[in-house]
């Protein structure tokens, strides 16, 4: 419970490089998580050399932490293995749809999640990055994946060289509903959001950010519409491509 509670995202590493037996035994235990019928609908790719890492920098957006860190590991939602395994069984497998990609999109979640508690249980930091899911195809043909394949996500693993602080969260009820879902009224949502608004480094952020409000930046400068919509439909013509929209 400790170290679930002391998460941070650690994005600058040491060049201390992880030994592969421990690396190892960190996916071991990913493979443990939960998983849709016992299917393990899910692949890694370890990149842990310069070569390979610099293939894929550029597919992150250059980001410091995909720089820093001595392994990327990307994560692959994968009906591939499991079709081919029913197909050489006489069995035929109809997983050329939107269900059967997010049942392995949450298959390689979950098994992501587990890799990351493993890792930091050995001393390790990790930080998600959400870029993988913009570049999609362009990951795809560096690291020559098959149809009904798709990179969910990429997570930066190695030692850390820096301590953060913890970061905030909205309260527990705000995340709670008993029952049934109940919907919040204005009052509700400004008490939810008054302590992240009152931080300094929020402060901050907006004002670097040229805004009048922290939600702003969310909305004109991080997650815009334009951005939303145009990796959107990139993703869906890559699923088409993949087999998943058959």
């Amino acid at each position: 419970m400790e170290l679930l509670n002391q998460h941070v995202s650690i994005r600058k590493f040491k060049s201390q490089l992880i030994d592969s037996c421990v690396l190892e035994s960190i996916i071991y235990s990913g493979t443990k998580a939960s998983t849709t019928g016992n299917m393990q609908l899910y692949s890694v790719i370890v990149s842990d050399n310069d070569e390979e890492r610099e293939k894929l920098i550029p597919l992150h957006f250059n980001q410091g932490v995909a720089k820093s860190a001595p392994v990327l590991l990307t994560f692959i939602a994968d009906f591939n293995r499991f079709s081919k395994w029913c197909t050489m069984s006489n069995a035929s497998p109809g997983y050329g749809n939107i269900l059967s990609f997010f049942t392995a999109a949450i298959d390689a979640l979950i098994f992501a999640q587990n890799v990351c508690v493993t890792a930091e249980n050995y001393g390790l930091g990790i930080c998600y990055l959400g870029t993988t899911t913009y570049n999609a195809k362009e990951i795809i043909q560096v690291l020559e994946l098959p149809k009904l394949t798709f990179p969910v996500t990429t997570v930066a693993i190695g030692y850390p060289d820096e301590l953060p602080e913890l970061t905030d969260r909205i309260p527990l009820k705000g995340i709670i509903h008993k029952g049934k879902y109940v919907d919040y009224s204005t009052q509700e949502i400004n008490k939810l959001y008054a302590f992240k608004e009152s931080l300094e480094s929020s402060k901050k952020f907006v004002a670097e950010n040229n805004r009048e409000s922290l939600a702003q930046v969310y909305t004109d400068v991080r997650y815009k519409k334009s951005d939303n919509e145009f990796f959107s439909l990139k993703m869906m013509e890559v699923l088409k491509e993949q087999g998943f929209l058959e």
